[in-house]
């Protein structure tokens, strides 16, 4: 069997530093790192954990052009925030550096020069799209137009958002400048590419042979890469914001983001070896040293293609030995959006639900996206809250609490004889260890919950308070092990609930101690808590109820980003002011269908339609023929305005009004009774 690695490097995705942390970050990348490295420092290894601010690239450039201020006020801003939330929440980052950090320059450029001197770049001209009224190249991010792929109109040059798809900026069907929204040109220009293809075959044993046991998501969508064969991928740009290529005759031209971002992991380390005293060379360079990199889906290729094809190119570093990605995380049903403003933002949370850090670090991770998408509810928040951390671990623990104060005095009791229950602690901690080794966090969550209910069942049927009285040493055995399961759970609870362990450790008295030694000695000569040890008689509440008030203000928040993005989108329209039920009983409304259309002669935008309303044929016009063909709507299940006062159009008499609204396109929709089993002419009230 082979030697588990002493020594990890654990790596975590920049964020963006175009807007704060969201929770869909937390779920995706942040807490699954954390929980991954605190475990292992448990376990004694060297754990390197670093992360930091990824500050170039176009988005960035985006925004601060809209906040009107420059890209480095715009990155200096935010990665304040960022940094400050990952601190509040208890991220547990060795270093949280900064790409635009001098180390980082340095570092990237000293990377691309030794793979340029290796000769690994090749070097072509070609065309990219140029903005003549700004009269500048147009960055991937700076292009939107047709995806290629699944038509989406608003697609980026680089990726599309709705299908995944990566493709050339080039490649967009009616390309326009998100700048100046014309239509660009294409110029010629030179840039370095990194031939992608030439790794294909290395990278195919590597992953695909080498690499099975990576998760079905990032193993899966690694392979439909590869099954599309590698192109040679740019690795410079044209742009004035990012890492100045280091070559002579390069001026204005940058190292592309992607290429510069994950390079941000070896100046972070290189930061905080030179802190330290340390040499970082080993975390990198090192065969027995495990690099693991957490990411969210987005990114699996840059990490799992391209980023290994760089490192392999150079040389003389370590690949990654695990990439467990996971997928996204949707809001209340939704995507969540930084644009939209439709998140949970961290820095709000912390200041809205003070000291619960750990109940968003334990939803987060139960509901955790680590095969595909899942959704967080605010109800579903609560409910956990308030059922499993409350309910269950937090019951547990306060009963074990007030029942040792109110019979012992706080002072941890001498038993006579042990249950064989306290076996069941190695087995949490054994199945706990091995779901956090393979990523498991869900599952690992939930075997902690597993444990807090089993000494919960263990106190319920044991009863002491009905044996106080009439077998006191028998008493004395059950809180004695109730209270080895109490000290279990806040050791084993460190990765998932840090702060709540902290507290818990300070209520038993506890002191730290290794995860291999949370277990009761078989010959119980050893025990997690020893009698005669005073516990605080004074300890909070671990996870106080959340309370309906405290989710209906968050919900409303969101209804009412939602309301902001309708309005500033013009997809809804102001209400109109109140009628009354009077004025609304006056209107006549039917369910109708249409059959029969043709488009009004010499007109673009009208139709004559017949609708049957059951008792009778109405001719309706409607001004839809721009978005609907007459065949199209025949046979469409339409709600009528029946008692309108009849209309003449170009000579055609129109006998009511048929409901439709527009979509996001500016498109006509039909409003439609949802119930195929209504008939014509049946009224809606």
């Amino acid at each position: 069997m082979s030697q588990k690695p002493q020594r990890y490097t654990i790596t975590a995705a920049l964020p963006y530093t175009n807007g704060p942390i969201h929770i869909g970050h937390l779920a995706g990348v942040y807490v699954p790192a954390d929980i991954y490295a605190r475990y292992l420092r448990l376990m004694g290894k060297d754990v390197l954990f670093v992360c930091g601010s990824d500050e170039h690239g176009v988005p960035i450039t985006i925004k601060a052009k809209k906040e009107g201020i420059t890209p480095q006020e715009l990155v200096d801003k935010y990665h304040k925030i960022i940094k400050a939330s990952f601190e509040s929440f208890g991220i547990t980052f060795d270093n949280y550096s900064r790409t635009s950090a001098k180390i980082h320059h340095e570092t990237a450029a000293n990377f691309f020069k030794t793979l340029y001197d290796k000769g690994k770049f090749i070097e072509q001209v070609t065309a990219q799209l140029y903005d003549e009224k700004a009269n500048q190249f147009l960055a991937d991010r700076f292009v939107v137009g047709t995806c290629p792929k699944c038509g989406n109109e608003d697609s980026y040059g680089d990726q599309c958002e709705r299908c995944g798809t990566s493709h050339n900026a080039t490649d967009l069907i009616n390309p326009r400048s998100a700048i100046t929204g014309s239509k660009p040109t294409l110029r010629e220009t030179n840039h370095w590419f990194l031939p992608l293809n030439e790794y294909e075959d290395w990278l195919k044993k590597w992953i695909l042979k080498d690499h099975t046991e990576w998760k079905p998501n990032v193993y899966g969508q690694v392979k439909s890469w590869l099954d599309d064969a590698l192109k040679p991928r740019a690795v410079t740009r044209d742009l004035d914001w990012g890492i100045p290529v280091p070559l002579p005759g390069a001026e204005g031209k940058v190292l592309y983001v992607w290429f510069d971002a994950p390079i941000g992991y070896i100046s972070a380390t290189k930061e905080w070896a030179a802190q330290h005293g340390k040499d970082w060379e080993p975390y990198w360079k090192d065969a027995n040293t495990q690099l693991i990199h957490f990411i969210g889906k987005d990114n699996i290729v840059f990490h799992c293609i391209i980023f290994p094809a760089m490192l392999k190119a150079e040389g003389s570093y370590i690949l990654p030995e695990n990439v467990p990605a996971n997928e996204f995380l949707n809001l209340e049903g939704n995507k969540l959006s930084t644009s939209k403003n439709w998140a949970v933002w961290l820095h709000e949370y912390l200041e809205d639900f003070p000291d619960k850090q750990d109940v968003l670090r334990y939803v987060l991770t139960a509901n955790a996206p680590e095969t595909k998408d899942n959704d967080f509810t605010w109800k579903n928040f609560q409910d956990r809250n308030n059922s499993e951390l409350a309910g269950i671990f937090g019951n547990f623990i306060n009963r074990v609490i007030v029942l040792t104060q109110k019979y012992y005095d706080g002072k941890v009791p001498t038993p006579i004889k042990y249950f064989d229950e306290l076996a069941t602690i190695k087995t949490y901690k054994d199945e706990i260890g091995q779901a956090i080794e393979t990523f498991r966090f869900r599952e690992g969550s939930q075997k902690l919950i597993d444990l807090a209910r089993k000494g919960n069942q263990f106190l319920q049927q044991q009863e002491p308070w009905k044996k106080i009285k009439t077998h006191p040493e028998e008493v004395a055995d059950i809180m004695f092990a109730a209270l080895q399961f109490a000290a279990a759970l806040a050791y084993l609870s460190e990765p998932f609930l840090p702060h709540t362990s902290t507290k818990l450790k300070k209520a038993l008295g506890l002191h730290q101690i290794a995860w291999d030694a949370v277990e009761i000695a078989k010959d119980y000569s050893r025990f997690l808590i020893d009698s005669g040890q005073l516990i605080t008689a004074n300890h909070e509440i671990l996870f106080p109820q959340i309370e309906d008030a405290d989710i209906q203000k968050q919900i409303d928040k969101l209804l009412a980003t939602k309301k902001v993005n309708a309005m500033e989108n013009k997809t809804v329209t102001p209400i109109k002011p109140n009628i009354t039920f009077e004025d609304f009983s006056k209107m006549d409304l039917r369910v109708g269908t249409i059959i029969k259309a043709e488009k009004m002669p010499k007109t673009d935008k009208l139709l004559v339609m017949e609708v049957d309303l059951g008792l009778e044929i109405r001719t309706i016009v409607s001004g839809i023929a721009q978005s609907f063909a007459p065949e199209e709507v025949i046979g469409k299940r339409v709600t009528v305005l029946a008692n309108l006062a009849p209309r003449k159009l170009r000579g055609v008499e129109s006998q009511g009004m048929i409901l439709l609204t527009e979509n996001k396109d500016e498109k006509f929709v039909f409003i439609n009774p949802d119930e195929d089993g209504c008939e014509n002419g049946a009224t809606i009230a």
